[in-house]
């Protein structure tokens, strides 16, 4: 799960809060996959060469919070970087194609820390404003971390959801999703939801399942905001959880086969 409005957390801090995450975690290696930028409906930037860079959180990368991808300079479109601006070590640049502009949408880091210097003089991009291919596919978010898992199983256990002592949903036909490093997710078929379910104009975006849309619920003569959630179509890697409701563990009580589980300590709690 990603929280709402995800990409609108620059400094990555909600992400490096969660329990039993370092601070951040560097890591650049070589990847086999075609990866391409593109702006207004034209390549900028089109490499089979590029470095996967992964970092959770605020380390001493600056302005590399998500993982993502760094590309060569001349895998680069000539002339799609303007206004380049210099900041110690850093390099930013203006990303200009198609008749739009992305401001900092662009930049490279000269001299990185240890371990990693591969990425000294590498290019890469900002997730706002430009779209990123991995092959064919357009990425979401941020690029995907391949030691990242996301494993989906059916389940019979009894799964009950309450608030305030009011029941919101009952189910004997979960499916559990397991993400590392987060709480275990409860999906649930709608008829199984008794909740007034209130479609919230709050959506996140998560490239291992896709862009969620959230419910609040309504509970007795209140409203509780954003409170569930949904992927309608989410990525192929994932088509299970389809359709089916989650629940914020960390704002609900949940039962799981009658005993009550503690509610997680993360950025969304």
């Amino acid at each position: 799960m990603t929280a709402p409005l995800d990409t609108a957390d620059p400094t990555g801090k909600r992400l490096a809060a969660l329990a039993g995450m370092r601070p951040w975690w560097p890591l650049a290696e070589p990847t086999a996959r075609w990866i391409r930028v593109r702006l207004g409906g034209e390549t900028v930037a089109d490499t089979r060469r590029a470095l996967l860079h992964v970092q959770y959180g605020r380390g001493d990368l600056p302005r590399s919070f998500l993982p993502t991808y760094y590309l060569p300079p001349d895998d680069v479109r000539p002339g799609v970087l303007v206004d380049p601006r210099e900041d110690g070590g850093l390099t930013t640049w203006t990303v200009e194609a198609g008749g739009e502009r992305v401001t900092e949408g662009a930049w490279m880091h000269r001299s990185p820390p240890p371990p990693l210097e591969a990425l000294a003089s590498l290019v890469t991009f900002s997730w706002r404003g430009l779209t990123w291919l991995e092959e064919d596919e357009p990425l979401q978010a941020h690029a995907r971390d391949p030691h990242k898992r996301v494993d989906v199983v059916p389940s019979s256990r009894h799964v009950r959801v309450e608030t305030d002592g009011r029941l919101l949903a009952s189910s004997t036909r979960p499916l559990l999703l397991f993400e590392t490093s987060l709480p275990t997710r409860y999906y649930l078929p709608r008829e199984d939801v008794v909740a007034d379910l209130l479609p919230s104009d709050t959506v996140s975006v998560c490239p291992y399942k896709g862009v969620a849309e959230w419910f609040s619920v309504r509970v007795s003569d209140r409203v509780v905001e954003d409170l569930a959630w949904s992927y309608p179509r989410p990525v192929p890697e994932n088509p299970r959880i389809a359709g089916l409701v989650c629940f914020l563990n960390e704002r609900v009580d949940l039962l799981v086969d009658g005993e009550r589980q503690e509610r997680p300590v993360t950025p969304w709690s």
